[in-house]
């Protein structure tokens, strides 16, 4: 074999092995384009959870720091004949608009009753308190009668008096003059009527019955520093939750005393309802 020969036969090889090269390389690339794709099949689980898939942390995150709007009412209105829709219109939640009825189960008389309802945001209830008015009852000879009579009846101070004071109200005998005083000594005072129904076996129709007999003043009520209570102290009070109380600590210790009662808002464990609510019984 001579030198000629095997480069012909070197070249060759090359050649074919180029080729193959060529051929694999391209074969698959054909393959693939001229095979159809195949669509992709889900089950119907599957199917029906990629339908149900909302966005929940988003729509949370957005509900938690959009500040809510209330509306100022377009006339005057009497609070007594407004509906859930009516109180949901002017900014509050359906459950908020709820409790407002029934606050005013029996109705509200005046300006001061409705402030009572803490259920209203203060951002709305300065936008609504000069816009309400009130029926006024023309009272008959009888009434005027009943009235006369009552003049006569001994006014007790729910927040002052003893067992055996709240005994002598007309309708209250031991069993509810016990639990009153009860409920009392853990608030730390009432601040409002409707606090007796938090009063064991209290029912709204006897709560209607006692408020002829009853009065107390929503300033002499026992108050706690929120500078000085530790968080088993404000755990006592029976508003506060543990998380709430020591929240409340917490802020206290990142950022110093507080220098107004305002300054619990800062907290995003306690809402604007709860806060009013326990607003009274708080001091600096």
């Amino acid at each position: 074999m001579n030198n000629a020969d095997f480069s012909k036969r070197s070249r060759r090889a090359i050649l074919i092995f180029v080729v193959l090269l060529i051929v694999f390389a391209i074969i698959p690339r054909i393959v693939i384009y001229y095979t159809p794709e195949k669509p992709i099949h889900f089950s119907w689980k599957e199917s029906e959870r990629i339908r149900s898939f909302k966005p929940v942390e988003q729509k949370q995150w957005k509900s938690k720091y959009i500040k809510k709007s209330y509306k100022t009412p377009s006339k005057k209105f009497d609070p007594n004949t407004y509906s859930v829709a009516d109180w949901m219109n002017l900014g509050l939640s359906q459950k908020q608009a709820e409790a407002v009825l029934k606050f005013g189960k029996y109705g509200f008389k005046s300006k001061e009753d409705l402030k009572h309802v803490f259920v209203i945001p203060q951002e709305l209830m300065t936008k609504i308190i000069d816009s309400t008015f009130y029926p006024v009852k023309i009272q008959s000879n009888t009434q005027f009668a009943e009235i006369k009579k009552e003049q006569k009846i001994t006014i007790i101070d729910l927040n002052f008096a003893s067992e055996e004071e709240l005994q002598s109200i007309k309708g209250i005998g031991p069993f509810f003059a016990k639990n009153i005083f009860k409920r009392r000594e853990q608030l730390g005072g009432f601040i409002n009527v409707e606090q007796l129904l938090e009063v064991w076996k209290m029912t709204p129709e006897k709560v209607e019955e006692l408020k002829p007999y009853i009065q107390f003043d929503p300033l002499n009520v026992k108050k706690m520093n929120i500078n000085v209570l530790t968080a088993e102290e404000f755990k006592k009070h029976p508003y506060f939750t543990w998380n709430i109380a020591n929240a409340i600590v917490k802020l206290r210790n990142q950022h110093g005393p507080f220098k107004s009662i305002n300054d619990l808002k800062m907290s995003v464990v306690l809402t604007e309802e709860l806060f009013l609510k326990i607003k009274p019984y708080l001091t600096l």
